[in-house]
């Protein structure tokens, strides 16, 4: 059995996916219900203009509002393809962007970027041309496409079969672009086809039902509702409020000279799952425990390393006056408490 696992099931009637690494829950995906997918096209409508901000608001399907945030050159009432890049906060407008992706496995189309690019983590210039040769065998050049790091050692009919598959889609959304309504186009995927598009590792795939309780998802999805982490050395709490998430690192029993710079490391690596496990964006505040000037860089390089390895986009915002380290994350995912009951 390979390291890593996937489990496809539900909890509680919804459709979920986890990712175990050595026993350990890595990662888990939760439908959001009724509420717009991220990756979801919409045919909108330009509303309202927000001046100072250079932003518009668009009208959705269902009684739905979007917010634009770059809008030059549109004007009230004209139709514009956007998708859903997030989750909106409590009662505001969910994000959208009028840079659309069709995005799979293997393969992202780009309406509106030409051109065709193989990711740069392939860096075999043989793998880099057959790549190249196997897009141009089926690709017709009306839009942009990108050839993922998944498409290394992969098998070139299936990469063939992908671009393909996103290119109809592509090409159908965009004829529907002109209409005098809103209209969602094409639903953004749900956990078990995100899994398939994301989790492209070596990895045993579970698909039985009751796979998330024999697993043992179920067992440790509970820890994540708890503010207090425990580290190898010291521990952190996690709490959510409206404006932001804060962190506070405490050493604990430990008093020694190097205590602050220790819990700090343990906090700079296990962050990253903590974040993704229990759903949480927007703005993080670390309270960290004291350490030394000279420190700070070797916590930033781990903690950099720590989130490149996290595909949900994350921006190292740095040092406040008052000594807190800030990060500015996407809303990619709801909450957990939002999702499922801590009583499994």
């Amino acid at each position: 059995m390979n390291k890593t696992t996937i489990i496809l099931d539900h909890i509680d009637g919804v459709e979920a996916a986890a990712r175990m690494v050595e026993g350990k829950l890595d990662d888990i995906l939760i439908d959001g219900g009724d509420v717009p997918r991220p990756g979801t096209i919409f045919r909108a409508i330009c509303d309202r203009p927000l001046k100072g901000q250079g932003g518009m608001m668009v009208r959705l399907p269902d009684g739905d509002t979007g917010f634009l945030r770059a809008a030059k050159g549109l004007a009230p009432g004209q139709p514009i393809l956007v998708q859903v890049t997030g989750y909106a906060d409590e009662g505001k407008a969910v994000p959208v962007t009028h840079k659309v992706l069709f995005k799979s496995r293997y393969a992202i189309v780009t309406p509106g970027a030409p051109g065709v690019n193989v990711s740069r983590s392939i860096r075999d210039d043989d793998a880099r041309d057959t790549l190249l040769a196997v897009a141009h065998s089926v690709f017709d050049g009306d839009h942009g496409l990108i050839l993922r790091s998944s498409c290394d050692g992969a098998d070139a009919e299936e990469i063939a079969e992908d671009i393909e598959a996103m290119l109809a889609i592509a090409d159908h959304v965009i004829a529907q672009a002109e209409g005098p309504n809103a209209e969602m186009l094409n639903e953004g995927d749900g956990p078990h086809v995100t899994a398939w598009r994301e989790w492209t590792d070596q990895s045993d795939v579970m698909t039985d039902a009751g796979g998330f309780e024999s697993h043992g998802v179920l067992d440790q999805l509970p820890a994540f509702f708890d503010p207090k982490v425990r580290l190898t050395s010291g521990d952190m709490y996690i709490e959510p409020t409206r404006a932001l998430i804060a962190v506070d690192v405490n050493t604990g029993g430990d008093t020694s000279v190097a205590a602050g710079l220790k819990v700090n490391m343990s906090v700079a690596r296990a962050l990253p799952r903590q974040l993704r496990l229990r759903g949480l964006g927007g703005q993080i505040t670390l309270d960290l425990a004291p350490m030394t000037k000279n420190d700070r860089k070797q916590f930033e390089t781990t903690l950099r390393a720590a989130f490149r390895a996290d595909r949900i986009e994350t921006a190292l915002v740095g040092w406040t006056p008052l000594g807190h380290y800030e990060l500015q994350r996407k809303r990619e995912r709801l909450p957990l408490s939002d999702l499922v009951s801590e009583d499994l």
